[in-house]
């Protein structure tokens, strides 16, 4: 590839930018004003912000130390701790991906809500009423179709779709500047108004604990220009894009939170429909606020839809090159797209929007869900790192680096707690499973290692209270 055609450090940082915000920045407020007052706010967002930006160095780290290796998530889980890790890290990266488009399309549908529902008829209510199910499907087999003929985002796409997002954001962060009232700040400082009878004390480390999966889920997307990495025209762009995008969203992420919970009480934000951006903006200017920020998320989350449909496509398919996913996710059909993986993809995201309906699960429950399967492929890449660093006896900055980035994930772990934990079991099960039957098609046996069937054991240990948890 000529110089002329690699990508420079703005376009490699408008990437990383436009890949981080999709449907969760329209939602934060009510996201985070639901679980914690402004002093856990601001607690979570500083654990967050440094802990996400050595993830997003690690990245960077991984690709100039090894730039022998595309895949990014799957194929350093897989050099680092073998085929079973890989493959779930694979899987989790895949579902995570799927099921958050699942969560676009149902915030998408809830803003087309706020133009036609009304309190004596609901036709699409939090994207998981019928009338959204059957809409949302239609745009999921129209976005298959489209990708199955090898449609994808050119540069300009990218740029105008990063524009649609970033705009109202920018707005929405200067109104707020103007209206922001530090005693409605204040007013609910430590979070006390989160206590209910059958929870009275909400502490504030509980608070932050709660946050923590929300922050997370936001900044999804952070290991995009570490995929590019090999187009770009400096390989230290990598590291600056990563980290300049980064700091960029997340300044956007903290103004827009801090500020909102300056302009109503935490309680009322709590309690706003999704996107919530749209009813704090229209507090503020009256009802083309609201307009404005519902028209642009669904621009937004149309333009990304089809981004993490290529995402949630191409793992499987690298995937099955190594045995680790169904032989039939190898194949590319005419126009070079591997279709079983995609057919998969789709079928998968239909099987959970019919769940949304069946159930009544709203954004929130899907974005908990998602984010809680990304947990392992993120800690696998600081461990990475920091295994590579001290095998290779690398300098201390790398080491440092590992573990910063080993020890957020660890912790946004911990945050996550037992339930979205032993739910997340019941997901890599079937994974399981499907790893066992790729593995003895593809290679006529199991090659397991004595410490993946160490871990198998231990997963299946573990579905014991995480189906109890389900059912009990």
């Amino acid at each position: 590839m000529s110089s002329q055609a690699k990508i420079g450090l703005t376009a490699l940082t408008t990437l990383v930018i436009s890949s981080m915000i999709g449907s969760g920045i329209f939602s934060l407020p009510q996201n985070m004003a639901e679980v914690a007052g402004s002093q856990a706010l601001l607690i979570g967002w500083l654990i967050t912000g440094i802990g996400i930006i050595f993830l997003g160095i690690s990245f960077a780290c991984l690709a100039k130390l090894r730039p022998d290796l595309d895949g990014g998530i799957y194929t350093y889980a897989r050099e680092g701790f073998g085929g079973l890790m890989g493959f779930f890290s694979a899987w989790g990266y895949w579902l995570c991906t799927t099921i958050g488009i699942v969560g676009y399309l149902v915030v998408a549908f809830e803003a087309v809500g706020t133009f036609t529902d009304t309190p004596d008829a609901v036709l699409f209510g939090k994207g998981n009423t019928f009338a959204a199910f059957v809409g949302e499907s239609a745009v999921a087999w129209l976005i298959y179709w489209l990708v199955a003929r090898g449609i994808k985002e050119a540069a300009g796409v990218n740029l105008v779709a990063t524009f649609v997002k970033v705009f109202p954001l920018m707005v929405f962060i200067g109104l707020a500047a103007y209206f922001f009232r530090s005693d409605i700040f204040m007013a609910d400082w430590s979070g006390a108004t989160l206590a209910t009878p059958e929870q009275p004390d909400v502490g504030i480390m509980s608070q932050v604990k709660n946050t923590m999966l929300i922050t997370l889920w936001v900044f999804t997307g952070i290991e995009g220009a570490a995929v590019l990495s090999k187009y770009a025209r400096r390989r230290e762009d990598v590291g600056r894009a990563t980290v300049l995008g980064v700091v960029l969203v997340l300044l956007m992420y903290v103004a827009i939170t801090v500020l909102a919970q300056g302009i109503l009480p935490r309680a009322d934000i709590a309690a706003m429909a999704n996107p919530s951006m749209a009813g704090v903006l229209a507090y503020m200017v009256g009802g083309w606020g609201k307009v404005l920020i519902s028209v642009c998320l669904i621009v937004s989350v149309l333009s990304s839809y089809l981004s993490w449909t290529l995402y949630a496509t191409e793992i499987p398919h690298l995937g099955a090159k190594n045995g680790a996913f169904p032989k039939s996710f190898i194949r590319l059909n005419a126009n070079g797209v591997p279709h079983g993986s995609l057919l998969f993809t789709t079928l998968t995201v239909q099987l959970c929007l019919f769940l949304v309906w069946q159930t009544g699960n709203s954004y929130s429950t899907l974005l908990m869900v998602s984010t809680s399967m990304i947990l392992i492929p993120y800690l696998l890449i600081g461990a990475y790192l920091l295994k590579l660093a001290l095998a290779g006896n690398l300098s201390a900055k790398y080491k440092f680096i590992g573990a910063a980035a080993t020890l957020y994930a660890l912790w946004i772990v911990y945050a996550a707690g037992t339930e979205y934990l032993l739910f997340s079991v019941l997901l890599y099960l079937p994974g399981a499973l499907l790893y066992l039957h790729s593995q003895h098609r593809f290679h006529g046996r199991l090659k397991l290692q004595g410490f993946e069937k160490i871990i198998l054991l231990i997963l299946a240990v573990l579905a014991v209270p995480a189906f109890y948890q389900l059912y009990g």
